[in-house]
């Protein structure tokens, strides 16, 4: 369904102004910190990837469909793109300046969590940021039949409370340094939240424990 989602979905600059702002503000926050690239996990077809591109970081597209990243390397050729799951990143260490997981993790079961989020704070560096983006709600567990133009689909989705979300990322490590809740209108199908994120430096996690 690589094609039909790539069709469908709406490229960044025709998003809402708060979730366009909250990518701006986690470019912003990465090009300050000067730490190194930007993993774009759960890029899909690359177009939020060439976005960030374009607010002046360094983006590594990675998806765990062989179908996306064929799309996004057509699309983009100038920009790097692997095909990798969130959950067993193929990067060092303290290897990366930010992570954007913009809407990958409603589709894992949340069992998964804690080990997804200690993928992010594994491979960030002290300092860098993360901003996770994705559809909450009250614990539904939807498991859709059809989506995309009413393509057959199989895969399953988790709308958990964003308070549940928070309490993660803080075990994970993370400090979080601003939380949106976006309530459905004409624009919104589906309530989302936003995170950002740091992962501490060793002298702040001494101050703050």
């Amino acid at each position: 369904m690589a094609n039909a989602y790539a069709a469908l979905v709406k490229p960044p600059t025709e998003l809402d102004a708060l979730s366009r702002s909250m990518l701006t503000a986690f470019a912003e926050l990465v090009q300050a910190s000067g730490l190194g690239p930007v993993a774009d996990l759960g890029c899909g077809p690359g177009r939020v990837t060439a976005h960030l591109a374009g607010l002046g970081v360094s983006p590594i597209g990675i998806d765990v469909s062989p179908k996306m990243i064929e799309l996004a390397r057509t699309a983009f050729p100038d920009l790097p793109f692997s095909v990798g799951s969130i959950t067993a990143l193929e990067f060092a260490d303290d290897a990366l300046g930010g992570i954007l997981a913009f809407y990958p993790t409603h589709h894992t079961p949340p069992e998964l969590l804690p080990l997804v989020f200690a993928e992010f704070y594994r491979t960030l560096a002290p300092g860098g940021h993360l901003l996770l983006v994705g559809h909450v709600g009250s614990g539904e567990h939807r498991r859709p039949t059809q989506a995309y133009g009413g393509l057959p689909v199989s895969f399953e989705s988790y709308r958990l409370p964003p308070g549940q979300l928070a309490e993660l990322l803080n075990r994970a490590g993370f400090t979080i340094d601003a939380q949106l809740v976006q309530e459905p209108d004409e624009k919104l199908t589906w309530k989302i939240a936003s995170f950002l994120a740091h992962k501490p430096i060793s002298q702040e996690a001494g101050l703050t424990s």
